[in-house]
């Protein structure tokens, strides 16, 4: 059986080549899985429809959503988000968006499934922020959950960074528990409460982030009984990462990946997995990392 692979590619949108965001590596991510299986034997490529716009609606606010669709975006809040809302930038959005409903849906009908875009944690009900346009995971649970096709999200969250806009979204809503481990002291610098916070101290290594992971995962799967999960597998936790200030090795972020794929997976839980965070320098090595999704998600199905 073949991992279903979700990319557009748009999700390589246009912006400066002296941008301080890596959008290349969208493209490069697509790249690799096709040159390490030349024979189609591992991965199933989809692509995805762009978002609709009520879809949207369920999440974000229509005044937002009616602007980024049109570029109209004031300058303050593209300045918030760190892109010019150019036409390519929105239609990243809303085909990175539609990339991981796509990823949700295909998820429960073959128990796993990866997006090569989405993460983008940070977008709140009214506006972006850092690098997020849309909050695709929010926007894909509300749509499955509209679709009576699951009624119990767990998002599984563990960019470097807090997932403040998911948190803020789902706030009161038992329905979703939003699992959060990420750096106390790192961006966001008001954040907002996840269903449980698991703030981790600058430099961690992978021997004492993994353990607590497994207790607290172990813990979450224990008392909240899901119907769907959703990882956002960023790997800007890296030692190396340049926007990041934790300190896992290239094997920490691997046993990381299988820890939760074997968690998951043992109670029987469809996993959609989403890109997330990876702001390295070095392109060649920030793709490596973020293969480590799709090749242990394969050994999932």
């Amino acid at each position: 059986m073949r991992l279903p692979i979700v990319h557009h590619p748009a999700y390589t949108a246009d912006i400066p080549e002296d941008h301080r965001f890596p959008m290349r590596k969208y493209a490069e991510v697509a790249r690799w899985l096709k040159e390490t299986d030349p024979q189609g034997a591992l991965y199933d490529f989809h692509e995805p429809a762009p978002i609709s716009r009520d879809d949207l609606l369920r999440v974000h606010a229509r005044e937002y959503v009616d602007q980024v669709l049109s570029c109209t975006v004031p300058h303050a809040v593209a300045r918030e988000i760190g892109f010019p809302m150019t036409e390519s930038v929105s239609f990243r959005a809303q085909c990175a968006t539609g990339g991981s409903l796509l990823t949700a849906m295909l998820a429960l009908e073959h128990g796993v499934a990866c997006n090569t875009a989405g993460g983008s944690h940070h977008a709140r009900i009214a506006q972006g922020a850092g690098f997020c346009v849309f909050n695709d995971v929010a926007v894909a649970v509300r749509a499955v959950q509209a679709m009576r096709m699951v009624r119990r999200v767990l998002i599984i969250d563990l960019d470097v960074h807090q997932g403040d806009g998911t948190a803020d979204i789902f706030a009161h809503d038992t329905s979703v528990f939003t699992l959060s481990l990420h750096s106390e002291k790192n961006y966001p610098v008001r954040k907002k409460a996840s269903t449980l916070d698991v703030p981790l101290e600058d430099g961690m290594e992978d021997d004492e982030y993994l353990s607590i992971l497994e207790d607290t995962l172990k813990r979450v799967l224990t008392t909240f009984k899901a119907d769907l999960v959703f990882f956002n597998a960023g790997v800007d936790p890296h030692h190396d990462d340049r926007l990041g200030r934790l300190a896992l090795s290239d094997e920490g972020l691997r046993k990381r990946e299988e820890l939760v794929f074997k968690l998951v997976r043992n109670e029987g839980l469809p996993l959609a997995g989403v890109l997330g965070g990876g702001y390295s320098y070095n392109l060649r090595l920030l793709v490596n990392r973020h293969s480590n999704l799709y090749r242990v998600a394969a050994k999932y199905l």
